[in-house]
């Protein structure tokens, strides 16, 4: 009976040649960050729908955003969901000019849960089920969007 293996530590990354791949980081014992990879188990296949994990090893040249642009969807929402918002770090957020024309920007850290297939109607003790894996992401919202010009919560 054979075991279908899955990632535990899914990267996007190139190889030497330019070529993106996905893989499953390959870390030393004790290592749990993923950007100190320079080996991964290639992942063919579809990582949304039908994938697998090779024994095929692939050193890491660099590592790329966990997605690529064409298979992310743009979501956009309002959301009051913090009475306080952590302190400004100075990371550089590009925003657009039109943006900044009137005050109300504002921005925190937030957990991205990346779902990897279809649902609806899951039971809670399934849900981990269908989470492919997380990231960080910037929640820049506009306040006076949502406050003054009548956004509200969405």
């Amino acid at each position: 009976m054979s075991t279908i293996r899955t990632f535990s530590r899914l990267i996007r990354f190139t190889t030497a040649d330019g070529m993106a791949h996905y893989g499953d980081a390959i870390l030393p014992s004790g290592v749990t960050d993923v950007s100190k990879a320079t080996k991964a188990n290639l992942i063919v296949g579809n990582i949304f729908a039908s994938y697998r994990v090779t024994e095929k090893i692939l050193d890491v040249r660099t590592l790329l955003a966990p997605l690529a642009l064409s298979e992310v969807k743009t979501v956009r929402c309002l959301g009051l969901n913090y009475a306080q918002h952590a302190k400004e770090t100075q990371d550089p957020i590009p925003v657009h000019a039109i943006t900044q024309a009137e005050p109300g920007l504002d921005y925190e850290c937030e957990l991205v849960v990346i779902i990897g297939k279809k649902a609806r109607d899951v039971p809670e003790d399934k849900a981990l089920d269908y989470v492919l894996g997380y990231s960080v992401g910037n929640d820049v919202s506009h306040r006076d969007w949502q406050l003054k010009k009548g956004g509200g919560q969405w």
